[in-house]
């Protein structure tokens, strides 16, 4: 998505407006059509959302920018879950699935992707180790809190915590998310900055005081939108997938892929103009915020409402996590990347995807 920062397109004023207008004229309603207008109006708050979330980001620079892009990203994944936890019958698989499937888009979908288009445009492409291993050092433990520890508790059996087990878990991973966003903003600001000053990449000039503060409004009212619109959609998702016979598990998907569509595409558009650092930042933030603020978001919510809350992940998903972490920590130990890496982490995708229907 190309950025202008002397103004804003047209269509991303238009945007939000028609999200709230469509949700006021047709939220409450069913059917098909209606399902599939929302769907797009979703959609393209969503784009318009990320959009301003970016100018915002040109303006305050590296490593805020990218913090504006992952927080409003999570804003929306929140707002589609809770909308479906709140609506139709409790599934108690839905933020296990979901936090899944940010966890493997992110570590292998965006990252392959961002990786293979950087190496087919510039072969090999640098980065900052300290700043990826500081993001892994936080996304590793986070996932085995949340994702693999509740099938070995004792106190209840897995795939399920306790209140209080739930509650500690919760409140370590806003602890873990707090204290990142200190070191990433503030104590180590530079581990996040290229790792050289290369000529060669491409940047966009940042936005003036005044578009930065209009995108910033308007940032505002395309999240309000991507709100109201996630919670009339929600029986929509499930309703659709249960008709298609496909499996449960990929309600999850579908909530993880529409939050990370525009934030992959802003991920490759760094990457296609050699800002690799940039795609890193976007893409494991994104998945650092996911779980540091829906996790005890939700949590609140399942006890509040005492819902049922399974977030162990099942024995092959393990497996996937546990692999996807090993090429994780080969891939950003180095600084560097490759075509091959990125292969592999788009081979491991395939794998994920394919285990949701065959498994």
């Amino acid at each position: 998505m190309a950025l202008h920062g002397n103004r804003i397109p047209y269509g991303f004023w238009i945007l939000p407006v028609l999200g709230l207008l469509g949700w006021a004229g047709i939220g409450k309603g069913g059917g098909l059509v209606a399902g599939l207008l929302l769907a797009a109006l979703l959609i393209g708050s969503v784009l318009a959302a990320v959009h301003h979330a970016e100018l915002v980001a040109l303006r305050l620079g590296e490593p805020y920018g990218t913090l504006v892009l992952t927080l409003s990203v999570t804003i929306i994944e929140l707002a589609m879950i809770v909308s479906l936890m709140l609506t139709g019958k409790p599934n108690p698989f839905l933020v296990r699935d979901t936090i899944q499937a940010v966890v493997i888009l992110v570590v292998h979908g965006i990252a392959g992707a961002c990786i293979v288009v950087g190496a087919l445009r510039h072969r090999e492409q640098e980065f900052s180790t300290s700043g990826a291993g500081a993001f892994l050092a936080v996304l590793m433990p986070m996932v085995a809190l949340v994702l693999i520890l509740p099938n070995h508790t004792l106190t209840t059996l897995g795939p399920y915590y306790s209140n209080r087990q739930l509650a500690f878990v919760a409140v370590t991973c806003l602890a873990l998310y707090l204290v990142f966003l200190f070191v990433q903003t503030v104590r180590h600001r530079e581990y996040f900055l290229p790792a050289v000053d290369d000529a060669s990449a491409e940047h966009a000039s940042p936005p003036s005081a005044s578009i930065a503060g209009i995108a910033g409004l308007l940032l505002v009212l395309s999240l309000t939108a991507v709100v109201l619109l996630a919670k009339s959609l929600a029986p929509s998702i499930e309703t659709g997938i249960a008709a298609a016979g496909a499996p449960v598990r990929l309600a999850g998907v579908v909530v993880a892929a529409i939050v990370l569509m525009p934030e992959t595409g802003a991920a490759i558009g760094a990457a296609r103009h050699n800002r690799l650092q940039t795609s890193v930042n976007l893409a494991l933030g994104s998945a650092i915020a996911s779980i540091g603020l829906t996790i005890p978001a939700v949590v609140a919510i399942a006890l509040w409402f005492n819902l049922p809350l399974a977030l162990g992940v099942d024995s092959g998903g393990t497996v996937l996590l546990v692999l996807s972490f090993l090429m994780a920590m080969l891939t950003y130990g180095q600084g560097r990347t490759n075509l091959l890496a990125g292969f592999v982490h788009l081979v491991l995708l395939a794998c994920y995807v394919f285990l949701i229907f065959e498994p």
